[in-house]
């Protein structure tokens, strides 16, 4: 596997309990394994309400939320004022096409973290509650009809680490990369 560099970390965001928006903070730490240290969605099985009340045992794959910053400029243009942490993004980056990579793709993070992409956050109602159209606004189709998330991607925490804005996010492709991002 190659890594190259890509992108950077613009913010990074974290909150106890679970609220939709988070709160953007001068560093936070990815623990291997669990996710954000102190985010109410850490843990080694899923800790997204709706899914842990159907299956509390299955891992999980919501680790680490990561938000692209362009996504904000397009939300802009629809009328929608967002700023880091407002989609409940962990992590808020620059120069990445996040949803673009496969799954299993390794995001390396600051001096040691590295995560692994497993997919897509799926828009939900709670967008709506949070500002009215939002869900529509981060969901568009291809020219096939399908649906195409913006929302954001889902990681796990390989390495632990600190992460910050302004850190590296260097790209590591994994061996198949015929397994595009599906919603988690």
């Amino acid at each position: 596997m190659r890594v190259e560099l890509s992108g950077r970390v613009v913010a990074v965001c974290v909150r106890r309990g679970h609220h939709f928006s988070k709160t953007p903070a001068l560093s936070i730490r990815l623990l291997s394994g669990l996710g954000v240290e102190g985010d109410g969605h850490m843990g080694a099985t899923v800790q997204h309400r709706y899914d842990r009340r159907r299956d509390p045992c299955r891992p999980n794959l919501r680790q680490v939320h990561l938000v692209p910053s362009e996504l904000f400029d397009e939300l802009r243009g629809k009328g929608f004022s967002i700023a880091p942490g407002d989609l409940g993004e962990n992590i808020t980056t620059s120069g990445v096409d996040l949803a673009a990579f496969p799954t299993a793709t390794r995001l390396h993070l600051g001096a040691s973290a590295v995560i692994e992409l497993t997919g897509l956050r799926e828009p939900c109602t709670l967008m709506d509650r949070f500002r009215q159209g939002l869900k529509a606004a981060t969901l568009n189709r291809d020219a096939g009809g399908g649906l195409i998330y913006k929302a954001g991607v889902m990681a796990v925490v390989l390495a632990g680490g600190e992460v910050a804005p302004g850190d590296a996010i260097r790209i590591e492709m994994p061996t198949d990369t015929s397994k595009p991002l599906r919603p988690v």
